[in-house]
């Protein structure tokens, strides 16, 4: 550790992203700060003086609203740069920032508009604003960013504000322990929870993160993953505010390959589905048993990995973090043999993702880490991890009763999350306290490690262990999209079918007696959050799998052990 951060009374001494905003202006004014592409395929670099100009301009015109102090202004946008000048434009204007996911549903939209009590919006980004505009109240103020949809309508643009709004000359400074965001949880189930953090957060999370991974201005990001996201906003905001460091954003899905090999990126987050996806990537160019012959050859390994790397686009990578679920075994493992360490953490947005983090060099396959800095935690009675961390969530917004339930009077955030701790102090997550079901013969089935294990197969992508009172678990599994495409082939399909079954029987022999899965169910279609299956940030609403499918649960359960097609193949 530095000496910034050698004792507790000092995180108050840190300065505030308003405070780094201002800093990087006057110091390194003409460098570039963000690389926005276009559609049209165009790149628009934006300097650390222009984005300040831009924020300076936005806070002035959000001023001359005469808005409440504090009130809260939503962002619905996919990624872009113009997501973070709004959001710290609001923060300069004495506003509080409220991200709404891209792919949100209008009803999903209303219901966080009127819990939020926002009176205006920026409208950026997105795929289906027609199926979206009904959730904005009527009578909100909205604003378009510069790659809002095609014939928009709303009350003000931003190219307009930029034209004909004086930029703000002062440079105010909020105080750290003001509201800064709330942060609507993506949440399996139910309706979203309110996060609210203060600018002290933030500023912690910026600083501490940094001197953990070693951050610097030679870095570089690649923006992905949806900013209205505690991770994404941690990793990419607030360490670049902290770090200095260049942003390049992704345009869409059909130009992440290329996006990523402008980026070559040295830093680069990824959530598991991601991972997996880049593996995928590759082996569809190099079949994996021909890989692994390759990669033990010592005068060849070196050219192969440099290679795959580079036209991955991920060639300077130094460091790579998984997060938001549990990151397979198997799949650090194929990594690893590339030359690519992937440490996990581990966090929430109640503490702006910032909790546990494997240090380079003392990572422990299926470990997401150590406690960060100044973060203390400990497991219930019941197996619960219980977190406390300079970074814990204020509470949710207007919902008092449910922050004293989630915040003990310690002060320790109940994560709802199982685990254990090794004698090193690395932490293990074993699974969810929810997830936990019991079958019908009155055993309790932990999900997260038979999927784990059950991942090792690259033909598989997706898992999802259920069983609550059936006699034994069954196991439901979309297939890769390569797998799929070859399913139509006769020959492969039957030998799918027997390395799956294989897989099945491997895993069962790892597995106590009442844990046994009696069927693995394949799917073709993915889980996506377009289908409601996923999350936002990308993980299975296992409810709602379970509701959509349970009235087959009987008859794939008396399978004995079979793999079984779902739909047809």
């Amino acid at each position: 550790m530095t000496a910034l951060a050698q004792s507790t009374a000092q995180l108050g001494q840190l300065p505030t992203p308003l405070e780094r905003l201002y800093h990087h202006e006057q110091q390194r004014g003409g460098e570039i700060r963000f690389v926005q592409p276009y559609p049209d395929g165009h790149l628009e670099n934006i300097s650390w003086r222009e984005s300040g100009d831009q924020i300076r301009r936005m806070a002035a015109y959000l001023k001359s609203l005469k808005l409440p102090e504090g009130s809260r202004i939503a962002l619905l946008s996919a990624n872009c740069a113009h997501w973070i000048l709004a959001d710290m434009a609001i923060w300069m204007a004495g506003h509080v920032s409220v991200p709404l996911y891209p792919v949100l549903t209008a009803d999903s939209v209303r219901k966080i508009m009127d819990h939020s009590e926002a009176q205006v919006i920026f409208v950026g980004k997105l795929e289906d604003w027609d199926s979206m505009k009904a959730g904005i109240p009527e009578g909100t103020h909205t604003i378009s960013l510069p790659l809002s949809p095609e014939g928009i309508q709303t009350r003000q643009q931003w190219q307009r504000v930029m034209e004909q709004t004086p930029p703000m000359s002062d440079s105010p400074v909020r105080s750290r322990d003001d509201l800064a965001t709330i942060i609507y949880t993506s949440g399996t189930t139910g309706m979203p929870k309110g996060v609210m953090h203060s600018f002290a957060t933030m500023a912690t999370v910026g600083s501490l993160t940094g001197e953990l991974y070693g951050n610097r201005q030679s870095d570089r990001m690649l923006s992905y993953l949806p900013l209205a996201h505690v991770a994404e906003r941690a990793a990419i905001e607030i360490n670049q505010l902290y770090a200095g460091f260049p942003v390049y954003f992704s345009n869409s899905l059909e130009t992440f390959a290329d996006d990523l090999r402008r980026a070559r990126p040295t830093l680069f987050f990824a959530v598991p589905r991601i991972w997996t996806k880049l593996q995928q990537r590759v082996l569809e160019q190099v079949p994996e048993q021909k890989l692994k012959r390759l990669l033990k050859l010592p005068l060849v390994s070196r050219w192969v990995k440099r290679k795959l790397t580079r036209a991955l686009g991920m060639d300077q990578v130094r460091i790579g973090v998984s997060g938001a679920a549990p990151l397979s075994t198997s799949l650090m493992d194929w990594y690893e043999s590339l030359g690519i360490t992937i440490l996990e953490g581990y966090a929430m947005s109640e503490n702006f993702a910032y909790s546990h983090s494997t240090r380079p060099g003392q990572s422990k396959i299926g470990f997401v880490g150590v406690p960060s800095p100044f973060v203390d935690c400990k497991i219930s009675s019941q197996g619960e991890i219980l977190i406390k961390s300079p970074t814990n969530m204020l509470g949710y917004y207007l919902q008092p009763e449910l922050t004293a339930e989630t915040i003990d009077t310690e002060g320790y955030l109940h994560t709802g999350d199982k685990g254990e701790i090794d004698s090193q102090n690395r932490l293990k997550i074993t699974g969810r306290i929810k997830e936990i079901f019991k079958t019908s013969k009155g055993k309790y089935v932990a999900p997260a490690p038979i999927e784990d294990l059950l991942l090792r197969n690259t033909w598989l992508e997706q898992i999802c262990v259920t069983g609550d009172n059936l006699p034994q678990p069954i196991a439901l599994a979309t297939l890769s999209a390569a797998a799929v495409e070859r399913c139509s082939c006769p020959d492969f399909r039957q030998q799918l079918q027997q390395a799956l079954q294989q897989l099945l029987k491997d895993t069962n022999s790892r597995l106590d007696k009442h844990e046994h899965l009696s069927a693995l169910v394949l799917f073709r279609q993915l889980w996506t959050v377009d289908n409601n299956f996923m999350t936002p940030t990308l993980k299975v609403k296992r409810a709602v799998l379970e509701d959509v499918y349970r009235p087959q649960f009987d008859q794939w359960g008396r399978q004995g052990g079979a793999v079984v097609w779902a739909d047809a193949m």
